[in-house]
């Protein structure tokens, strides 16, 4: 590469080290001076010889460092180098003292004695045979790790992934990567079949290969589920993979074949068109089918009293339930499985909290839950009770620390303890989180799912929510009527008649929903800009840090949250000499940015401290959506410290950084589940497949206080007028239907 240089030298001393991802800063030897190496370098040790490959880089608090992107280790081969690898803790078991003897009485030939002659060691005062056994096993393993990474390195593999690698297959890594390098985009997260393509194009690997063809395949299929697609209709996956692979048709029919064979895919013929699932989603439109049916079969009693308890609940709360929710409540209290459905304004809250007063009347244990941490968190405050994520209310476990595998600890054989569990924001529930809660919700117990239709289907794969309504065998009440109260919004009022097709009105007349014309994006930009700086902190009483929400259709593009982002942290937090940035895979964070986090990470330790910077309160987890502030950036620990808007404190290693985005505008899609006192909508032009109705209704039902929208009338038209959904290739509707009409033919024998 470009500016690249070769540095070979000693290893003097680890300086920090992180055990986990591999990242180290030591200091190196070389002939004429000493240098502070940086970068990841997995087992290297105090004493070894270091050939590596980078550059220099100039960091404004520790001066020059050499940023290594590739490196080869040697052992020592001098007694003084031998003993400070072996007094390192390098070789588990062996200290100072005992390293001293070993060197005392093997010198230089001392790593050939514990390589060839392990039993040799027991001669050594503090070794018995078993303990020289462990150490030439140690020494074996960290021999064969450099030699593998090595092998790994040959072939284009980053130094990051090749650690990844070794650590899934140890000792195996070569001969399963040497055989087929395309089990890595199976095993290995964050490496793809592109990536795998690239390495085994690398190793001569021909393009018509088997293995090749089927991880083609199961890729396709795979970048149909990223698009919300449990299966594909089999003529557009066969094409898709020719396309793609550039083999001739029939190799792929054939690995079809064989996948089907071996259980990978399953085709079926659904309404006179054959489609082809992975086994897996396959699998989980049956289980979720079959427990939805085996929830729904129990019938409970209405007590005797219901109606005069409805009223009493009417009267304490002061409150008139209309016949929807009256309807509601009832079917809430009888059904094994029940769906509540209805846009904002129409009392889905109240009629949460009056199934909830009622069943615990009864004595019964209710749990709450929601996909999200920010939906969990409004339901809490809706409610007046402990809601939790789906998630943590299946009791998330990982495998290791910061790995991504992970388990829930609440299945068939463990399932939750409660008498009814209602899950809100259902439209966010995919089909692979809902597999997970029915499994672990026992007959018996009321599943009470409540949810918007409407909203933007779920960005994991499925049509959850809709296709358990559009099955029609589970119980379904749709609450329709406004209250006077909400119509006195016209947020909700516009909700609604963007959600029915209605044109909105944009004169402004109302004082909470907002339209500003503008006609280029650069003009877009610039309204924005100034709103969120100087007029919107004036009128609404808060700011682009707290309040003040930018949701944008797309990512891409000049109004696309990427460039917003970087056009509001210039405008909203600029560059000063006082603040410390870092630059992450070309994003810049800076101390007062503010930032979202972007997946649930149920292992990261948050403090909340007091005024005297006393830790008051600790725990574990943070949550997709949840937004807070760059408090401090420190180059040397390389770590990040962000403040939510809970008061949680939180450090990121800069290698964790994936998990955090600039939040000064994120996209409509991510805000699903949350709610912002006042957002700003930039729509102007864009891909009518995007810009629909859904996306517009999502967006506006998101606002509690004010919404402005900045952009053309006729754009904001069009996208009411469009009301085609992106397509999801979903049967779970059928599949319910299958169970039900087959247990009823069952019955009937």
């Amino acid at each position: 590469m470009e500016n690249q240089l070769v540095i070979e030298g000693l290893i003097e001393e680890i300086i920090y080290r992180n055990e986990n991802n591999g990242y180290c800063v030591c200091e190196v030897s070389l002939e004429e001076e000493d240098i502070t190496c940086v970068g990841t370098m997995l087992g290297i040790s105090e004493g070894e010889q270091i050939k590596a490959v980078g550059s220099y880089v100039s960091h404004h608090t520790y001066g020059l460092q050499f940023q290594i992107e590739s490196y080869q280790s040697f052992m020592p081969q001098d007694k003084h180098s031998v003993l400070r690898y072996l007094s390192s803790g390098a070789i588990k078991g062996i200290g100072p003292a005992l390293a001293k003897r070993i060197v005392k009485k093997f010198g230089d030939d001392s790593f050939r004695i514990i390589e060839e002659e392990p039993e040799t060691l027991a001669l050594v005062k503090g070794i018995s045979e078993n303990k020289a056994r462990e150490v030439a096993n140690v020494f074996y393993e960290q021999r064969e790790m450099r030699k593998t990474i090595i092998f790994l390195q040959e072939y284009g593999i980053s130094l990051t992934y090749a650690i990844k690698i070794y650590n899934r297959y140890k000792e195996q890594t070569m001969d399963i990567v040497s055989n087929n390098p395309y089990k890595l985009a199976e095993d290995i997260i964050g490496i793809g079949f592109k990536t795998a393509d690239e390495i085994a194009m690398n190793m001569g690997i021909h393009k018509d290969s088997i293995h090749r063809v089927k991880a083609g395949i199961k890729f396709v299929l795979n970048r149909a589920s990223l698009n919300g697609h449990t299966y594909l209709p089999k003529d557009e996956l066969i094409n898709s993979a020719e396309e793609m692979l550039c083999v001739p048709y029939e190799l792929i029919e054939n690995a079809v074949i064989e996948l089907q064979i071996n259980k990978h895919i399953i085709s079926k013929e659904i309404e006179d068109q054959m489609i082809t699932y992975s086994m897996m989603y396959y699998h989980l439109e049956l289980n979720v089918a079959r427990k939805l049916y085996d929830l729904s079969q129990f019938d409970y009693k209405l007590p005797e009293n219901a109606d005069n308890q409805i009223k009493d609940i009417e009267a304490s709360s002061n409150i008139c339930f209309d016949d929807y929710q009256r309807q509601a409540i009832k079917e809430g209290i009888k059904n094994g499985v029940i769906v509540i459905t209805g846009g904002p304004g129409t009392g889905k809250t109240t009629t949460i909290n009056s199934i909830i007063e009622l069943l615990e009347r009864q004595g019964l244990d209710v749990m709450l839950a929601a996909p999200t941490g920010r939906a969990a968190k409004r339901m809490t405050e809706a409610t007046g009770r402990q809601a939790q994520t789906i998630h943590r209310l299946l009791e998330i476990s990982f495998m290791k620390k910061d790995d991504d595998s992970s388990r829930f600890e609440k299945h068939e054989d463990n399932p939750l303890e409660c008498d009814a569990l209602i899950i809100d924001e259902a439209s966010m529930v995919d089909i692979v989180l809902m597999n997970s809660l029915l499994k672990a919700i026992i007959p018996g117990t009321r599943l009470i799912i409540v949810g918007d239709k409407d909203q933007l289907p779920s960005v994991g794969p499925g049509n959850v929510l809709k296709d358990i309504i559009e099955s029609n065998k589970i119980q379904v009440v749709k609450l329709e009527k406004i209250f006077r109260q909400a119509r006195e919004s016209a947020i909700i009022m516009n909700a609604h008649k963007i959600n029915s097709g209605q044109h909105i009105d944009l004169t402004n007349k109302k004082s909470d929903f907002f339209y500003i014309k503008r006609s280029t994006a650069s003009s877009v930009l610039d309204e924005i800009k100034t709103l969120t700086k100087t007029r919107l902190p004036k009128f609404a009483n808060c700011s682009a840090f707290e309040g003040i929400q930018i949701l944008a259709p797309m990512r891409k593009g000049l109004l696309g949250t990427i460039n917003l982002n970087k056009e509001l942290q210039a405008t909203l937090n600029p560059p000063n000499k006082e603040k410390k940035e870092k630059e992450f895979r070309g994003v810049l964070y800076r101390e007062g940015d503010k930032v979202m986090q972007i997946k649930n990470n149920y292992n990261l330790a948050w403090q909340i401290k007091n005024e005297y910077n006393f830790t008051i309160d600790e725990g574990i987890g943070v949550f997709n959506g949840d937004i807070g502030t760059i408090t401090d950036i420190n180059h040397f620990s390389n770590k990040i410290k962000v403040k939510f808007e809970d008061n949680k404190i939180v450090e990121y290693e800069y290698a964790n950084l994936e998990e955090l985005e600039l939040a000064y505008a994120v996209t409509i899609h991510k805000s699903q589940g949350s709610e912002y006192p006042v957002i700003v909508i930039p729509l102007l032009n864009g891909p009518s497949m995007l810009f629909i109705r859904n996306l517009l209704y999502t967006a506006v039902t998101r606002a509690k206080k004010y919404v402005v929208i900045v952009g053309l009338d006729t754009t904001i038209f069009q996208m009411i007028d469009n009301d085609k959904e992106i397509e999801r290739y979903s049967t779970l509707r059928l599949r319910i239907s299958e169970i039900f009409e087959t247990m009823s033919e069952a019955m009937d024998l």
